[in-house]
Parts: structure tokens; C-alpha cells; sequence
């Protein structure tokens, strides 16, 4: 295990039955890099791949 699955195991746990947009999910996003500037290349890097995922083959 990843030490960011803990996070992601939590989120799930936390709000896994719950419903968000995009939107939602993009204001968040840029209010956690205006919090954490240094995750900037990080988060823009999965706000890309979420974007572009239709583009991936598995």
C-alpha cells in the first residue's frame, strides 16, 4: 500500500456515497494549491489525467 492510499481510503470512507461535479471538484482543487502552493505541478498534473482519461487504453 501507498502511503496515499490512506487518503484515498479515508475519502472513500468518508464521502464515498456521496455525488459531486466537476465543478465541485475544480474549485476545490485550486483552493487546496492557493493552501499548498508547492502541490501545484502535482495537482495540475491529476487534473490533467482526470481530463484526458477517456485518452487512456488499459
Amino acid at each position: 500500500m501507498y502511503h496515499t492510499d490512506r487518503g484515498i481510503e479515508e475519502l472513500e470512507k468518508r464521502r464515498g456515497e456521496e455525488e459531486v461535479t466537476f465543478a465541485w471538484l475544480a474549485d476545490k482543487l485550486r483552493e487546496f494549491v492557493d493552501a499548498n502552493p508547492d502541490f501545484e505541478t502535482p495537482i495540475e498534473r491529476f487534473a490533467t489525467f482526470l481530463a484526458r482519461d477517456d485518452d487512456f487504453e488499459d
